[in-house]
């Protein structure tokens, strides 16, 4: 999935990890910029190219990378580009068969493609003869990180970066005695975190257009974005709480009564509500930069985003030092919850010419040791080993809402016309939210017209 800079990283753990660290999401700006060519043009025949999005876990990356390098006398280059073109400049590079890259963090969502168009190399073996096993790996980021078909045991990926959709929420602003009486007074409640959708709501209503320490604040922000994912990702959010479902269970690509039900209408439609009553000004194509922006601003209540943006947040002083709260997506009407994934798994491109080499990236990537090393460095490991450590949900404020957010985990189409369906829901959700187009039900109706043009054209309905 893609974004502005920052996107989706997933599950942290370790409990070695250093609250005093750089805060890496405070330099997600300068980080894109920097890195974007972090590699050098001319490799050298024993360098490696790992190919990824520019953005802060990349700097943690190069840092870790070089420990490799020590032990096996590789060399590594890294090429890193910002989130807006990276789908569009590395599904290129894997179409016209590149070699620019020996190891791609790809995208969930490109592991259908990658898989049936051969750009990636089969890792099944690999790992049967190296003693890794995805058992290994929490099973939501093997499922959607590495398996092609999903839910078999073929594997294309090693699961490297786990992320999830959740919440921040000014924790101090909640506590304030005066803001407390004065949310109690108007809903008859306690102002604490949102369990549903409804009670955030209310929340951000209530925060919308409010005067904090002499400042306007505003209710929540949200996706929006229109140019690569984001307002699919912040809509799925929601609508998989609301009851949507890609498709009739029974029956593969059959999606009518499934993308437009009732529920799945009531879901865009609770999207738009919060958006038209709720969001900042300017906020009509935002993703997780603007987010993080907004937060860290003092802008917002609260800010939907992946998990990634957490560890930044706490060394941030405006909103770190116990000023953040961490939340679980909300439940929709009907006491559902489910989350966005996000993350990434890491694969050798079919296409190097070092494929050997590259992987022995990927077995010294899975060693336990270099995982719990990851996470403290600010990566999100999948490793459950880490994850389920005893000390992990103490390990930092948020590490128990990860876990828990982790569990809930549902994921945008992975299907090889990915690209495609994707475009088509960027269009039609941002037509109706933010452009004010038409109604949720035509928008969906829409939709499952589009999608079923795809899978007509590839032969699958």
């Amino acid at each position: 999935m893609v974004t502005a800079i920052e996107r989706r990283p997933g599950i942290g753990t370790g409990p070695s990890i250093n609250p005093g660290r750089n805060d890496m999401n405070a330099r997600y700006l300068a980080a894109a910029a920097a890195l974007a060519l972090v590699a050098g043009t001319s490799a050298k025949a024993e360098d490696l190219t790992l190919c990824w999005a520019a953005w802060d876990p990349a700097n943690a990356l190069v840092e870790l990378s070089k420990d490799f390098e020590a032990q096996s006398g590789y060399k590594m280059n890294f090429e890193f580009v910002p989130w807006p073109n990276f789908a569009d400049r590395m599904l290129n590079e894997l179409n016209s068969g590149g070699k620019l890259c020996d190891l791609m963090i790809g995208d969930s969502q490109w592991i259908g493609g990658s898989a049936e168009n051969g750009h990636y190399v089969k890792l099944n073996d690999f790992f049967d003869a190296n003693g890794i096993t995805m058992d290994a790996f929490v099973p939501a980021t093997v499922t959607g990180y590495s398996e092609w078909p999903k839910n078999t045991p073929n594997y294309w990926s090693l699961p490297a970066f786990g992320d999830v959709v959740g919440w921040t929420y000014r924790k101090d602003w909640f506590e304030r005695p005066e803001i407390a009486a004065a949310f109690k007074e108007k809903y008859g409640r306690d102002l604490v975190a949102p369990q549903t959708f409804a009670e955030l709501k209310d929340i951000a209503e209530f925060f919308q257009g409010r005067e904090i320490d002499g400042k306007t604040v505003y209710g929540a922000s949200i996706y929006t974005e229109r140019g690569s994912e984001g307002i699919t990702m912040g809509v799925m959010d929601v609508l998989y709480s609301y009851g949507f479902r890609y498709e009739n269970p029974d029956k593969p690509y059959d999606m009518a009564g499934f993308v437009n039900s009732p529920g799945a209408v009531a879901g865009l439609e609770f999207y738009k509500s919060l958006y038209d009553c709720c969001t900042p000004p300017g906020m009509s194509n935002a993703y997780m930069g603007e987010g993080i922006d907004a937060y860290k601003s003092g802008q917002v209540a609260m800010q939907m985003n992946f998990a990634f943006t957490w560890p930044g947040f706490e060394v941030d002083p405006n909103v770190g030092g116990g000023k953040t709260g961490y939340l679980v997506n909300p439940a929709g009407p009907d006491g559902q919850r489910f989350a966005q994934l996000g993350g990434q798994g890491i694969s050798v491109v079919s296409y190097s010419e070092k494929q050997d080499a590259a992987l022995e990236y990927i077995k010294w990537f899975a060693q336990p040791e270099v995982q719990a090393k990851w996470w403290s460095m600010g990566g999100f490991s999948c490793l459950r080993a880490v994850v389920e450590d005893p000390g992990f949900a103490a390990s930092q404020p948020y590490a128990q809402t990860f876990l828990d957010s982790m569990a809930i985990v549902k994921d945008f189409w992975a299907e090889p016309s990915y690209a495609t369906l994707l475009s088509d829901s960027q269009k039609r959700f941002h037509d109706y939210v933010v452009a004010g187009q038409g109604t949720a039900q035509e928008a969906l109706d829409g939709l499952v017209q589009d999608w079923t043009t795809t899978f007509e054209d590839e032969g699958k309905l």
